[in-house]
C-alpha cells in the first residue's frame, strides 16, 4: 500500500509551501498536489524530493470530487496527511463582492474543505493527521471581510469538532489559524478593495514561518488549533475576552490608516 500525502490549492501560497516542507515532518511515498494550474503543479517536481503527482482539479466544481472518489478507489492508498490550503477571500464592502464571489467562498472555503475531509478519512489508519489552513479571522466578526470571516469560523468550528470525533480513529485534526501572510491571497482579495475599506495590516508574516510552526504543532503538540507568533496568540486572547462590538470598532478603526499595504500582491 502506497503511503501519501495530499494538498489542495498547491499550486501557490501555503499550499505550494506545505509541499516543499511536509517531508521534514511525515515519510510518504507520494504527494498528491492539488490544484486547476497544471503548469505550476508541473514545477513541483524540481522544487522537493518526494515525488510529486499533480491532481488537476477544480475544487468549485462538482466533477472534480467524482474525480478524486474515483482515484482513491482505485489506488487504495494510506492517506497520511491531508492538507486542506485551498481558499480564497475577498476583501471590501458587500455591495462591492457578488453574490457570486461571496457563495464561491462558501463553496471553496467550506464545502470543499468539508469534502476532502470525508473523501480521505476511509483512507486513513491511525496515526493519520489532518490539517485544515484557517485564519485569524475566525475568532472574530471582520467587517469588509464578512463572508471569508465567516467561512473561517465555520473551519474552526468543523476542525475541532471531527478532532474529537476522529481521536477513536486515531486520526488527528488541527485548524492552522495565521494571521497575514504574504502570499497570492492578495492577488484577488484587492480586486474588490477599491474603496480602501481594508488597508490595515499590522504584521506580515512569511509563508515558510508559519508552514512550519503549523507542521510543527501538528506533529509535535496536542493543539486543536496552531496560531504562528506571539502578537497574533495575544490578539486571539484578547478577543475571547472582549465583547465582539468591541473589536469589530477597534478593527473599523484602524483600517482608517494605510499600514503595511504596498507591494502585497504580485501582479
Amino acid at each position: 500500500m502506497k503511503n501519501i500525502a495530499i494538498v489542495t490549492g498547491a499550486s501557490s501560497g501555503m499550499g505550494r509551501e506545505f509541499v516543499r516542507q511536509l517531508s521534514g515532518y511525515v515519510s510518504v511515498d507520494e504527494i498528491w498536489a492539488v490544484a486547476r494550474r497544471e503548469a505550476a503543479l508541473e514545477t513541483l517536481r524540481q522544487e522537493v524530493a518526494v515525488p510529486v503527482r499533480p491532481v488537476v482539479l477544480d475544487l468549485l466544481e462538482e466533477t472534480s470530487f467524482s474525480a478524486m472518489e474515483a482515484l482513491l478507489a482505485s489506488e487504495k492508498p494510506n492517506v497520511k496527511l491531508l492538507v486542506n490550503a485551498a481558499g480564497f477571500g475577498k476583501f471590501g464592502s458587500y455591495e462591492k463582492v457578488s453574490v457570486t464571489d461571496d457563495c464561491r467562498m462558501i463553496d471553496l472555503n467550506c464545502k470543499a474543505l468539508l469534502r476532502m475531509t470525508r473523501l480521505c478519512v476511509p483512507y486513513m489508519q491511525p496515526g493519520s493527521h489532518i490539517l485544515e489552513l484557517d485564519s485569524l479571522s475566525a475568532f472574530q466578526p471582520v467587517p469588509y471581510i464578512t463572508t471569508y470571516g465567516a467561512t473561517k469560523a465555520f473551519v474552526l468550528s468543523y476542525s475541532r469538532a471531527m478532532n474529537r470525533e476522529l481521536k477513536n480513529k486515531g486520526i488527528r485534526v488541527m485548524a492552522m489559524n495565521p494571521g497575514w501572510v504574504k502570499t497570492e491571497f492578495f492577488d484577488h482579495a484587492f480586486r474588490t478593495n477599491s474603496g480602501s475599506e481594508v488597508q490595515y495590516f499590522d504584521r506580515l508574516y512569511e509563508a515558510k514561518d508559519v508552514v512550519q510552526t503549523g507542521l510543527k504543532d501538528l506533529y509535535h503538540s496536542k493543539k486543536d488549533c496552531s496560531i504562528h507568533g506571539c502578537p497574533v496568540r495575544f490578539q486571539v486572547f484578547l478577543v475571547k475576552l472582549l465583547p465582539h462590538s468591541l473589536v469589530m470598532n477597534v478593527w473599523l478603526k484602524q483600517q482608517k490608516k494605510a499600514k503595511n499595504n504596498e507591494g502585497l500582491t504580485t501582479k
